[in-house]
């Protein structure tokens, strides 16, 4: 959805005022997967109307990094995306391909820039093919493109360091900004709301009447904002000279006041009648620009409605046009959205009738290297730090039991951290883990709880929400006759297993259709169900989940830790990957622990 009209909508509804977040693009991968996961976080436990992506310049692999990005965020996190986009060594060639990679993920939102000249270069060149000005840029976005995009453009209350002395030109040149096609401007960073709110009042009186948006840059150290600060060639207040100088030292209270500091100025900005939106430069932290979003009031509260695309379903929607229908995902998928997005990212908006999942064998999933080098989102040296050497099955036991209890927030074969839905049946896992069957995936059963409700509620607030109880496991390849036998004829309790080699045991009637496990019952809508669990997906699932472990040995393998190469290597040959599904949801005996504890 287009920025100016997102706001447009939201202020049209509440008087609240709204927010955004900046992030950069880091220059590792294994920095980008971090980033993905603070992006979540962060938009999760604040709800910002929208983020934006840095745009690096020239065309290399760090601009690959920015449209991967936009593109991950768009459509896997399924966050509303503004890109930058530079001119700086940028030919028409190389701005068409980041336009159309934008247009194609789902993003509507470019903030068109000129762009700071390269490290190695003193002053700014155009390059040959290229644009000389961000007019130029946001004229031929409007040309190629009509309407599709929001084009932002930058403005700079306090002077441009390369015209610092020239309010009157800068003005003229957001002025043509405007005229060319710009929907509205984000600001450069400042401190001095006076300047400010004065450079907003000769805005207005320029004609320019697009919403102005500005830049705050948190404080977190009092050398970081001093740096910024001449960098950017703004002004600082004596207060915060005055109240930062003495405690320079402790980075800690340089946070803590600079904090009540900005939220100072956020709230002068406010009152002053120009703003209704902070955008907040999030230098990729995440505690400080949430301290000021709370001192400010602005976090959302369990009573407020929430907005119609986090509330429809229990995961967050893509906002990829091509997967505009998709209401249904299987369940194995739960705690790795980025592999199923990308091993799907092939299919036709058809595969989702009417927003129901498929059929998933006509299409087939995508090859697992679509999810790029590894499975593992984590680096070789990341995966030993956060998993260390299992040598021993009791090992990888414990690695899930500290996963389970939130001291560790992910697992090879889990990215995202759990929530407090697990919370009542914890114990029962951990039993299962001390037993060396291993848990992978599993929800409780929930029976008619109200949509609102803070742990398991998803939806309009005016619902229901319904579960059957799902555990996904490993269980050592001896037990499953055992399991097999207790379940033959059982037709509450549904499973499949399978092991490395594809050999499938099941006492499905018919494997082949889905399983809904989630649901919910909303006045004026059909039946929504969220989750499923499947055959055809599930054997999918069960490769992808043995690669992962195989990477996971080779990672012991490169480093010769040859006892964890031998821990997975018994974990691959001598477990099957089990799900059951309780399909008496109205039942208040955990009948899926009971049988397992039995065998």
């Amino acid at each position: 959805m287009r920025i100016s009209e997102k706001l447009q909508t939201q202020h049209s509804k509440s008087e609240k005022p709204t927010f955004s977040f900046e992030y950069f693009v880091p220059k590792t991968t294994q920095g980008v997967q971090n980033l993905y996961d603070r992006m979540d976080r962060m938009y999760q436990s604040t709800l910002p109307q929208f983020i934006d992506v840095t745009w690096n310049a020239g065309g290399g692999v760090l601009s690959q990094l920015s449209t991967d990005l936009v593109e991950t965020s768009q459509s896997v996190l399924g966050l509303e995306t503004c890109m930058h986009l530079t001119c700086t060594n940028m030919p028409v060639s190389q701005i068409d391909e980041a336009l159309e990679s934008a247009r194609l993920s789902g993003c509507q939102n470019i903030l068109a820039l000129r762009g700071d000249p390269p490290v190695n270069q003193e002053s700014w060149k155009p390059v040959e093919g290229g644009f000389r000005y961000a007019k130029d840029l946001v004229k031929y976005i409007r040309t190629k493109y009509g309407d599709h995009f929001d084009i932002g453009v930058a403005g700079y209350p306090e002077g441009h360091p390369e015209n610092v002395n020239d309010k009157e030109t800068l003005l003229d040149h957001l002025r043509e900004k405007v005229d060319a096609g710009a929907n509205f401007i984000i600001t450069q960073m400042f401190y001095d709301a006076d300047i400010f709110v004065k450079w907003c009042e000769d805005v207005r009186a320029m004609g320019i009447q697009v919403p102005i948006i500005p830049g705050i840059m948190p404080i977190t150290t009092y050398t970081a904002f001093l740096r910024r600060a001449q960098w950017c060639d703004i002004h600082i207040p004596q207060e915060f000279i005055d109240k930062l100088d003495p405690i320079k030292d402790d980075d800690q209270l340089v946070r803590d006041v600079g904090t009540d500091l900005v939220v100072s100025l956020c709230r002068r900005l406010l009152e002053s009648g120009h703003i209704r939106h902070l955008h907040i430069y999030t230098m990729n932290l995440e505690k400080a620009p949430q301290m000021i979003l709370d001192r400010l009031g602005l976090l959302p509260t369990h009573d407020e409605p929430l907005d119609n695309h986090l509330a429809i379903l229990p995961w967050r929607k893509s906002l990829n046009p091509q997967r505009r229908n998709e209401e249904v995902r299987p369940i194995f998928w739960q705690r790795r959205p980025y592999s199923y997005v990308a091993r799907t990212s092939q299919w036709a908006v058809d595969e989702y009738p009417n927003g129901r999942f498929g059929d998933s064998s006509s299409p087939a999933f995508g090859d697992l290297d679509l999810c790029g080098a590894s499975l593992i989102r984590q680096s070789g040296k990341r995966s030993l730090e956060l998993w260390s050497t299992p040598t021993s099955i009791q090992d990888i036991a414990q690695l899930v039991i500290n996963y389970l209890r939130g001291e560790l927030k992910c697992l090879p074969w889990s990215d995202t951290a759990l929530n407090h839905e697990v919370d009542d049946i914890l114990p029962d896992l951990v039993a299962l883990n001390q037993r060396l069957i291993i848990t992978v995936n599993s929800q409780p059963q929930l029976n008619g709880v109200k949509s609102s409700d803070p742990v398991y509620g998803w939806g309009p607030r005016d619902g229901y929400v319904y579960q059957k109880q799902y555990l996904e496991f490993l269980l050592p390849k001896d037990k499953l006759p055992k399991l097999h036998e207790a379940l033959a004829n059982d037709v509450m309790l549904t499973y499949f297993a399978v092991d490395y080699d594809g050999n499938l045991t099941t006492n499905h009637r018919d494997g082949s259709r889905a399983n809904a496990v989630t649901w919910g019952i909303f006045p004026g809508r059909e039946v929504l169900q969220p989750t499923i669990v499947e055959k055809v997906s599930f054997l999918a699932w069960k490769e992808e989940f043995y690669h992962i472990c195989q990477e996971w040995k080779l990672n012991f393998e490169n480093h010769q830790y040859n006892d964890s190469v031998n821990v997975l290597q018994r974990l691959i040959n001598d477990y099957v990957l089990v799900n059951i599904v309780d399909n008496d949801f109205i039942s208040s005996e955990s009948r899926i622990f009971q049988l397992l504890s039995s065998i």
